[in-house]
C-alpha cells in the first residue's frame, strides 16, 4: 500500500521504453496535427461553399468522431493496441490526402466524415498500453508526460502552420497526412504486438454501468468544459482588455514550457491521487481568478503559468484512476469511455463561455474560478464514493470487488 508518507521508490524510476516511444510518436503526430481549424476555410474558399455549409461538414466530423472513440475501445481490447493504432493513424492519412485531392464539395464532406470515423480510433489503445506497461504508481507521470507533449508540439505545430498556409491550405492535409504515416511507423516498430489479456472467468461488460466510472466521468466532463473555455475564452478577454489575440500564441508558449518545468519538478512527488487532483484544481481556480482581473500581458502570464501547473495534474491522474477502475482486459474501453467527457465539453464550453463573455469577460473567470474551487473541495468526496462503489460491487455487469481493488490500492479514499 503507498500513501505519501511513504512513497514508492518507482515513481522516480524511468518510464518504460515502449511508453517512451509511444510519446515520441504522440509528438510527430501532433507536429502535422494544424490542419483541423482550418478545415472551414479551406471548404469556404477552396470549394466556394457557404459558411453554414461548411459548418455543417465539420460537425459531421465532430459527430462521427464520438463512435471512433468507442470504437476504438472495443477494438484495441478485442483486436489488441497495436492494429486499432495503425488502423487509426493510417485511415486518417487517407482521409486527408482524399480531402486534399477532393475535386467536388461532396467528395470533400465524404473525407472530413472518413476522417472523423477513424480520427479518434487511436486514443484508447495508446492510453490504454500506458496501463498495461507501467504500474500504477507511474501511470500519473505517464499520462501527464503523454499531456505535457501534446501541449509542446501543439506550439512547433501551429509555427509550422504559419509557415505551410502562406503557399496553400491544401498542404496542411498533406503535412498532417505524412506526420500520421510517420506515427504509424513508429508504432510499428515500437509497440508490442500481442493481444491484451482478457483475465481467466472475467467478463469485461459495459463501462457505463459502473458507477466508479460514471462518478470520473463526470468530474472529467467539468474538469474538460474549464478547460475548453480556457481555450475559448482566453483569445477574447485579451481583445475585450484592449490586448491583441496574437498574444495567444505566446500565452500557449508559456503554458508549454511551465508544464514542462512542472513534469520534471514534481517527478518524485508521489500524492494519491484525488489529493493531487484537488491541489490541482486549487490551481486552476488560482489561475482562472487572476484571468478575471488581469489588465496586462503580465498579469495573464502569471494566471496561465498557475493553471497549467494545474492541468498537468488534471491531465494525468484522472485517466490513472480510470485505468486502474478497469477488469483485465477492459482498459482501452473504460478509458475510451472516460474519453468521451471531452466531446460532451466541446458542445458546453462554447455555449457557455460565449453568454459569459457577453456579460463581461470576468463572469467567465469569476464562474470558472468557483466552479474550480468547489471542484476542488468535492476532491476527497469523490474519493470516497469511488472506494464506496467498489465495496458496494456497484461494478460492471454483476461482478463485485473488494476494497483492495480500487486504483492505487487505499489512494482512492483519500
Amino acid at each position: 500500500m503507498m500513501t505519501d508518507d511513504n512513497p514508492d521508490t518507482s515513481h522516480g524510476a524511468p518510464l518504460p521504453r515502449a511508453v517512451r516511444a509511444l510519446v515520441a510518436a504522440r509528438v510527430v503526430n501532433r507536429l502535422g496535427a494544424f490542419a483541423l481549424p482550418f478545415t472551414a476555410v479551406i471548404l469556404v474558399e477552396d470549394f466556394g461553399t457557404s459558411v453554414t455549409t461548411a459548418g455543417l461538414v465539420v460537425a459531421s466530423f465532430g459527430l462521427a468522431s464520438i463512435p471512433s472513440r468507442l470504437a476504438g475501445g472495443v477494438l484495441a481490447d478485442r483486436w489488441g493496441r497495436r492494429p486499432t493504432m495503425l488502423l487509426g493513424l493510417v485511415g486518417c492519412a487517407v482521409a486527408q490526402l482524399g480531402f486534399a485531392a477532393s475535386p467536388t464539395l461532396l467528395a470533400a464532406a465524404l473525407s472530413v466524415t472518413l476522417l472523423g470515423l477513424v480520427f479518434e480510433l487511436y486514443e484508447p489503445p495508446s492510453q490504454a498500453i500506458v496501463a498495461d506497461l507501467c504500474p500504477p504508481e507511474q501511470r500519473p507521470r505517464a499520462y501527464s508526460l503523454l499531456g505535457t507533449a501534446l501541449a509542446v508540439a501543439g506550439v512547433v505545430a501551429g509555427l509550422l502552420a504559419a509557415g505551410l498556409a502562406a503557399f496553400d491550405l491544401r498542404w496542411l492535409l498533406v503535412a498532417d497526412a505524412v506526420s500520421c504515416l510517420a506515427a504509424a511507423a513508429v508504432v510499428a516498430v515500437v509497440v508490442p504486438p500481442g493481444r491484451p489479456s482478457s483475465g481467466r472467468g472475467t467478463a469485461v461488460g459495459s463501462p457505463w454501468r459502473d458507477r466508479r466510472l460514471l462518478l470520473m466521468w463526470l468530474a472529467g466532463t467539468a474538469f474538460a468544459t474549464l478547460y475548453m473555455q480556457a481555450m475559448v475564452g482566453l483569445p477574447l478577454t485579451l481583445l475585450e482588455r484592449g490586448l491583441p489575440a496574437g498574444r495567444m500564441g505566446w500565452l500557449l508558449a508559456v503554458s508549454a514550457l511551465v508544464m514542462v518545468l512542472a513534469q520534471r519538478a514534481t517527478r518524485g512527488w508521489s500524492p494519491t491521487p484525488f489529493r493531487a487532483m484537488a491541489v490541482g484544481y486549487a490551481l486552476l481556480a488560482v489561475g482562472m481568478g487572476l484571468a478575471g482581473v488581469a489588465d496586462a500581458t503580465a498579469g495573464f502570464v502569471v494566471a496561465v503559468a498557475i493553471w497549467s501547473v494545474g492541468d498537468l495534474l488534471l491531465l494525468g491522474h484522472p485517466f490513472a484512476v480510470v485505468a486502474g477502475l478497469a477488469p483485465q482486459g477492459g482498459s482501452a474501453r473504460y478509458l475510451a469511455a472516460y474519453g468521451t467527457c471531452w466531446g460532451v465539453a466541446a458542445v458546453i464550453a462554447p455555449l457557455v463561455g460565449t453568454r459569459l463573455l457577453a456579460i463581461d469577460p470576468a463572469w467567465l473567470w469569476g464562474c470558472s474560478a468557483a466552479m474550480a474551487l468547489a471542484l476542488a473541495v468535492l476532491q476527497p468526496l469523490l474519493g470516497r464514493a469511488v472506494a464506496s462503489a467498489a465495496e458496494s460491487g456497484d461494478l460492471v455487469g454483476d461482478r463485485g470487488v473488494s476494497g483492495d481493488e480500487v486504483p492505487l490500492g487505499a489512494d482512492a479514499r483519500t
